[in-house]
């Protein structure tokens, strides 16, 4: 069992939440032992057992906190079935008993006004293994071509191919319409393709309902889709105006490279010096991304843009204020040009601290800008995010 970096709350009820197969369920085994009774609701006699009648889910608990002093309940899926919310904020309210709620869709929950326990449960969320959980088992190139799914760590360069391809073909494609989110299935799988092969670039609702012959509105549901069901997220471009923020185009970032390479079909490839940049930058965006979810930190990111198209990959806000100018290049030769985006965004914000994340060894200081190791950028993270 490999560590993970997430806190989980202490005798208290909470809601944890994340993409399948990111190893939600071992986590709660491992680290829950005693006084617990497991409900999955991915077990299609469960599930229908408790939809035609969720009463008897509450019967139940009650029976087994009075009779096997259970502690915690534990429903795995809890998505699937949102009326049992309802039976659970009764119990929580009633018995001295806690809840462990998993997910692997926020969909249904935010969307179809299920009852969310009132501040009752704490919200908590897993990803892939970050590089601080594999540090001992993490190769830069496997991470950037397969990713970091559980399933996948210590397994065969083929076994991780037939894993991921699974992972798109049974998950992304077919159970996303099962659960009845996508009826049209044909311009979800071609959106689907689109939207991967323009991860990290900007995002056109617009180009992109054109080459998949779907109306905008559509296209722009099916991003909402996507993270709903924890596959992504937008980094939308810094403004100060938050109006302003709204109106332009955001980048989108899928949770794992490796789902990324298996809908682009290159798990096989070859990383050219275009697609490695590419995945370079999704890879410590994502970092970023996790750990600021990890430590609870009331950062955000961004991404800044000028009409004359300078720009920087990852700004750093907390609090309404610039932390951190963050550029990143899959290059160990950095050079003047590289600093263009960081030398045009100094010009308007002199005060904000900038860094250039790259394959160098070793640490420097180039034109007032710090040239940074990628390990040693992860190093300095939680620093920049606290």
């Amino acid at each position: 069992m490999l560590n993970r970096l997430i806190t989980l709350p202490k005798n208290k009820s909470f809601f944890l939440l994340g993409p399948r197969q990111v190893g939600k369920s071992t986590l709660i085994k491992e680290i829950y032992k005693r006084n617990i009774w497991e409900v999955n609701l991915l077990l299609n006699d469960t599930f229908f057992l408790y939809s035609r009648n969720p009463s008897l889910f509450r019967n139940e608990v009650i029976e087994k906190i009075k009779n096997e002093k259970i502690k915690t309940v534990f429903i795995d899926e809890v998505q699937r079935l949102p009326e049992l919310l309802n039976e659970v904020q009764y119990l929580m309210q009633n018995f001295d008993c806690h809840f462990i709620l998993t997910g692997s869709s926020a969909r249904k929950l935010k969307r179809g006004g299920a009852n969310l326990l009132g501040g009752r449960a704490i919200q908590r969320f897993l990803f892939p293994f970050t590089y601080e959980e594999i540090k001992h088992l993490f190769k830069l190139d496997d991470v950037l071509l397969f990713g970091t799914l559980p399933p996948i760590i210590g397994k065969s360069n083929k076994e991780k191919i037939d894993i991921l391809n699974s992972y798109i073909n049974s998950y992304l494609r077919e159970e996303i319409q099962s659960e009845g989110i996508v009826r049209n299935l044909g311009g979800f799988s071609r959106f689907l393709d689109m939207s991967a092969s323009q991860f990290s670039e900007l995002t056109s609702y617009s180009a992109i309902s054109r080459e998949c012959l779907l109306p905008v509105r559509t296209v722009q549901s099916y991003y909402e889709i996507l993270e709903d069901t924890l596959i992504g997220f937008r980094l939308e471009p810094w403004r100060k105006s938050i109006r302003k923020r709204l109106s332009g185009h955001p980048k989108f970032y899928f949770f794992d490279s490796g789902v990324v390479n298996a809908i682009n079909k290159r798990l096989t490839a070859s990383l050219d010096n275009q697609l490695r940049g590419r995945l370079f930058e999704q890879f410590i965006i994502l970092e970023t991304h996790r750990m600021i979810h990890y430590m609870q930190s009331e950062s955000n990111i961004f991404y800044w843009r000028t009409n004359h198209g300078a720009e920087v990959d990852l700004l750093i806000e907390k609090h309404g204020k610039l932390t951190a100018a963050i550029e990143i290049k899959s290059t160990s030769n950095i050079s003047g040009s590289h600093l263009s985006g960081l030398r045009a965004f100094k010009e308007e914000n002199p005060k904000v601290p900038a860094y250039l994340v790259c394959l160098t060894k070793n640490k420097y200081e180039l034109n007032k800008v710090e040239i940074l190791p990628w390990s040693n950028y992860l190093k300095l993270l939680s620093e920049l995010i606290s």
